[in-house]
């Protein structure tokens, strides 16, 4: 069989014959992309001919294909799109069952089908109404009938799309804008729509509009293979799915990987993120040029209006100096015409900065120039280079665009050959928004805005670019960034003692987030471990100020003003270490005077005593408090199972749970008998307002007492919100963390966050017969990891069998 040769031994101008065909082609291994979508759109011609001709169709009539379909390109499940045009010769009825006999049979084999039937002024006064039936009359193709007829449609519209391009084109750019602010940025999402999302397939069909209308053409190189890789994955998809789909599900990932002959499901996404990072620049530098000439265009009346027409023809182009070698000339960055990259290294570097710090566009003739002229910089770099990049990374968000420039012509690899194993790869953790190169960027943009917070800001900004350089690489990150940190930083001109904050920094970027919202800031052993692997007040900073950009740039999930506060009460106490103050003990520490009144209350009365507090942080830059959550007093007389009945109630009551510490408060003999337990809770509501004291008292009372069954209630809620199918979660892990604690043995828990968990967890501490210290709740996405401090119950620590009997036996009973 040829690459066209579809024959069946059945007629195949009849469905059977079609169909089959149609799935023999379908199921070839042998034939896929390209060639099986154009001979799959002759297969169908050939069909659709047929119905034609049988149905007797009369002279001055066509059938046209439209769309994807008149380009020749039909994918497994997509529209047929058709139009029967005619010369208004033929009566309304007989046109009417021509229509009949064509499009029946189409939706007899269940094809999706895109129809209408339209004279020839008809076809045009719809196009002039409607821009996108315009553009797919641009790709009118004949299948039938009179070519003639359907030529001179084709060139009627094409000559309307040229004299109207002034009027069409900004309507096409505002559909592009919307449909990106729908549809996201393909390059960055997990589960990308091949076609809608910005860079998709629809971007690439509007570049080849605008190129037709003359006004301007899209950058070419690499352009059209990268609308062929997406238009190969939309295949795979069509075929694993069965269904018209153009959305890359994460499930259906490793189906479409396999179908292209992929190694996995990062790899294709690594494919088709390339392939949407071409057609995004090119969408980006097409619109731009599009927008200078219809600037160009409704200025030159009025020159010539004031000047005469000799005058406006000779107003010189103006050229504004930014840098040596650099001018701004009509909105864009260009190089100057004295300019000599062959000769001048720093060019591309000074040119980049430039371009951020006005917040103007690279141009693209400018940026291929320099890809193809400049000079590779010497190592290590020279003063000035390192400062160029400093420069470009500090001018915030206008970096981004003009570090796509870059990269869209192998400048960024140049400079940085470790870029090249994070360039459009994917992350997988639903909190990330970004790949990893662009998340690195990102933090960058962040970083830009903290400088003012650290004496070090060149430091900064080249940690925030290189923080997660080790993605990729065999084992942590944190480990492999470390070792290409020292060595990026060396090449980049830093000295020995810069390369090693900058690769303290990039080693331990995740220590101050972890630490503070997983361990117990009040136990020595935690702030006396992050000062040691930190070593300076400097490096403790810079990662500070890094902490938080590289939150921001992850996404919304990764930071909050909660965050903020446990990281900046870390900080302070890890810049006092190493300072040299001393730590104050916990177990001296006497409890606040609401504690202990609480206490005397509590013991007084025999019952359980609360009081709610909303707690105020200001952030910085800010001069109104914004609350960061509730502190939960609760004090009780000491008793078996007040953990698990506090965190079921407040389950029960929708309340978040972000920490919780535990102590026993001796009171003098003379106020009674026996220690009282002082629970000392940070929460915050799930949604809507908080439940008041009283009504969580009176529920804890009925919890310990045991008329209030808290996992029978639990059970009920989660029974009436069933939850919805989706990829499975993997099986909760319990680990004894290495924590050097002299106060506790460490547990850490990490599952899947569900209501009721800590109240679970505190039922199997209670069957275990340990004695819970403090717990610290930190949830990204849909993962809890839970760390809690546990003791035998006269307060000493676990032996290490013990523990980890614990985890295993704490494992087992979260399953």
């Amino acid at each position: 069989m040829t690459s066209l040769d579809v024959t069946t031994d059945t007629d195949d101008s009849g469905p059977g014959g079609y169909a089959a065909a149609r799935l023999r082609l379908l199921t070839e291994k042998a034939r896929s992309g390209p060639p099986r979508r154009t001979a799959l759109a002759r297969l169908t011609d050939d069909w659709l001919a047929g119905l034609y001709e049988a149905a007797g169709a009369p002279p001055g009539t066509a059938l046209v294909a439209v769309g994807g379909y008149g380009r020749g390109e039909l994918s497994p499940r997509s529209d047929l799109d058709l139009l029967l045009l005619h010369d208004g010769g033929a009566d309304a009825g007989t046109v009417a069952a021509l229509a009949d006999r064509v499009w029946y049979p189409v939706w007899d084999l269940g094809l999706a089908l895109d129809h209408s039937v339209r004279t020839t002024a008809e076809a045009r006064r719809t196009a002039g109404e409607d821009l996108k039936v315009q553009l797919g009359l641009l790709d009118a193709r004949p299948v039938a009938g009179d070519a003639g007829l359907v030529t001179a449609l084709r060139t009627t519209v094409l000559a309307d799309w040229r004299n109207q391009a002034s009027r069409r084109l900004p309507e096409l750019h505002a559909l592009c804008r919307e449909r990106a602010e729908r549809s996201g940025e393909l390059q960055y999402l997990l589960e990308p729509d091949l076609k809608e999302a910005h860079g998709g397939l629809r971007d690439a069909q509007a570049l080849r509009a605008v190129a037709a209308s003359w006004l301007a053409d899209a950058p070419r190189e690499g352009l059209d293979d990268a609308r062929r890789r997406l238009l190969d994955a939309r295949d795979a998809l069509h075929l694993a799915t069965g269904r018209a789909t153009d959305r890359l599900a994460l499930q259906e990932q490793d189906a479409v990987a396999a179908e292209l002959g992929l190694l996995d499901a990062d790899t294709l996404l690594r494919e088709v993120y390339e392939a949407a990072r071409t057609i995004s620049y090119a969408s980006d530098v097409t619109w731009r040029e599009v927008n200078r000439v219809l600037r160009a265009r409704s200025a030159r009346p009025r020159l010539r209006s004031l000047l005469g027409r000799s005058g406006a023809a000779k107003q010189p182009v103006e050229r504004t100096p930014l840098a040596e070698g650099v001018v701004e000339m009509e909105g864009e960055v260009v190089l100057a015409l004295s300019a000599r990259p062959e000769r001048d290294p720093v060019l591309p570097l000074r040119a980049a900065a430039a371009a951020a710090q006005a917040g103007l566009p690279l141009s693209l003739h400018a940026v291929r120039r320099l890809a193809a002229a400049a000079k590779p910089l010497p190592v290590p770099w020279p003063a000035e280079a390192r400062e160029e990049l400093v420069t470009l990374l500090g001018a915030g968000e206008p970096t981004v665009p003009v570090w796509e420039a870059l990269e869209a012509e192998g400048l960024v690899t140049r400079l940085l050959p470790d870029w090249e194993r994070v360039r459009c790869r994917p992350q997988r953790n639903p909190v990330h928004t970004w790949t990893v190169d662009r998340h690195l960027v990102e933090t960058a943009v962040r970083a830009a805005s903290l400088t003012r917070r650290v004496h070090r800001p060149d430091l900064l900004l080249v940690a925030a670019l290189l923080h997660d350089i080790g993605k990729g690489w065999p084992g942590d990150h944190s480990v492999a960034g470390e070792t290409i940190a020292r060595d990026v930083a060396t090449r980049i001109g830093f000295d020995r003692a810069d390369v090693a904050v900058i690769a303290t920094v990039v080693r331990h970027h995740l220590l101050l987030v972890e630490t503070a919202t997983r361990r117990d800031l009040d136990d020595p052993a935690t702030v006396q471990s992050v000062a040691a692997a930190v070593g300076t007040l400097g490096a403790l900073e810079l990662l500070h100020a890094l902490t938080e950009a590289d939150a921001l740039a992850t996404g919304p999930a990764a930071w909050s003003t909660w965050r903020a506060s446990l990281v900046a009460d870390l900080v302070k106490r890890v810049a006092g270490v190493l300072a040299g103050e001393e730590l104050p003990d916990p177990e001296a520490a006497a409890p606040s005077a609401e504690q202990e009144r609480l206490a005397i209350e509590a013991l007084r009365t025999g019952e359980p005593v609360l009081a709610l507090h909303t707690e105020p942080v200001v952030p910085d830059g800010s001069e109104e408090p914004e609350p960061v959550g509730v502190e939960l007093l609760v004090a009780l007389p000491e008793r078996p199972g007040v953990l698990p009945a506090v965190a079921g109630v407040l389950a029960l009551h929708r309340l978040t749970v972000r920490a919780a510490d535990l102590r026993a408060v001796a009171l003098p003999r003379e106020l009674g008998d026996g220690p009282v337990l002082v629970l000392d809770w940070r929460v915050a509501a799930e949604y809507g307002s908080l439940p008041e004291a009283h009504r969580l008292r009176a529920d804890l009372v009925r919890a310990l007492d045991g008329s209030l069954d808290v996992p029978a209630r639990l059970a009920e809620r989660d029974a009436a919100y069933p939850r919805r199918r989706g990829v499975q979660a993997p099986p909760p892990r319990v680990t004894v963390a290495a924590a050097d604690s002299r106060l506790a043995t460490v547990l850490e828990v990490r599952a899947q966050d569900a209501p009721g968990l800590l109240h679970r967890i505190g039922r199997a501490l209670e069957g275990a017969e340990v004695r819970v210290r403090s717990a610290h709740v930190s949830t990204l996405g849909a993962n809890a990891v839970d760390t809690l401090y546990v003791t035998r119950p006269d307060g000493s620590l676990l032996a290490p069998e013990e523990a980890a009997g614990l985890a295993k036996t704490l494992e087992e009973a979260l399953r």
